[in-house]
């Protein structure tokens, strides 16, 4: 026996996964890594692949390692993907969930679960609002944790991201702007950077930071409270544009597709902050080790 609380991070192989589990491994938990297929070079003290919206199995998994913590961070989370698999997606994201705290509810009711929705949530009251199959899976997914919470008083946070960005495969759009700019470099010759509108806004918040924040709520959270994980601050993608010119020798023309003025977002860092949170990885830095990243990779998909 290790004599350290024991940690499961579901999507252990993802792009905050692998981040959680270095991280975690570091400050003295147990981690038991859960993936689907077996991931190479996870900084975990164990890993388990598990098929999540397999009931038997996650029960199996629950049973097994009896955790004292819980950071479920796998999801089916690139909403195109959301509108051509509409079925996978809310089972992925929602009945995952579902039988994750159900599990917990029968061997370990006092394990504190930091459950990861998203901001793109809508209001269940108003359907008028729901703008993809994704937003709708992420909002059945908390109402399943709260509902959970409520009915048998499971130890359950729920943390909503935004825009995590850094180093590690991610499909955001700060990570498709590092691929192509990585591909000019190689190709010593001029290119163009495709983008849908420069004028977006998003809070965009280093995936380190993210998961130093995923640690101060295992520690410090409350449960039944919703804590925004974000950075309180939005860019433009122009200026996301504008950060990685810097870093990067590429020569390259930005074509925009539509130059009309961008929505908004600007996530609320305040319930997070008070417990002692701050970011502390500036965009530009995110941005640079996001293309010495792609830098490394051989042939950037």
């Amino acid at each position: 026996m290790s004599g350290r609380p024991k940690l499961v991070i579901t999507g252990a192989a993802g792009f905050t996964g692998r981040h959680a589990c270095q991280y975690f491994e570091k400050n003295g938990y147990e981690v038991i890594g859960i993936t689907r297929n077996k991931a190479n070079d996870l900084k975990a003290s164990k890993q388990i692949q598990c098929d999540l919206v397999n009931k038997e199995e996650v029960d199996d998994v629950i049973r097994t390692v009896c955790p004292d913590y819980v950071l479920h961070l796998a999801a089916q989370n690139h909403v195109g993907n959301s509108w051509v698999q509409p079925v996978q997606t809310v089972e992925t994201n929602a009945l995952s969930t579902l039988y994750l705290v159900d599990a917990i509810r029968q061997v370990n009711p006092a394990c504190k679960m930091i459950i990861t929705g998203s901001v793109l949530q809508f209001e269940p009251q108003n359907f008028e609002t729901l703008p993809h199959p994704y937003s709708f899976s992420k909002t059945l997914q908390i109402m399943i944790a709260k509902a959970w919470l409520a009915l048998y008083q499971l130890n359950i946070i729920i943390a909503k991201p935004a825009n995590l960005i850094g180093p590690g495969e991610s499909n955001g759009v700060c990570a498709i702007f590092a691929k192509q700019l990585v591909e000019i470099e190689k190709s010593e010759e001029e290119g163009i950077l495709e983008v849908t509108n420069v004028h977006v806004r998003r809070d965009f918040l280093d995936v380190r930071d993210a998961v130093r924040g995923y640690g101060v709520l295992l520690e410090r959270g409350k449960c039944g409270e919703e804590y925004e994980i974000v950075s309180g601050t939005s860019r433009s993608l122009g200026d996301i544009i504008h950060y990685l010119k810097r870093h990067t020798k590429a020569k390259f023309n930005v074509l925009t597709k539509s130059n009309t003025a961008g929505d908004i977002f600007t996530g609320n860092p305040d319930k997070l902050s008070a417990l002692g949170w701050r970011p502390q990885i500036a965009l530009d830095e995110s941005l640079a080790d996001i293309l010495d990243y792609y830098r490394k990779i051989e042939k950037p998909v």
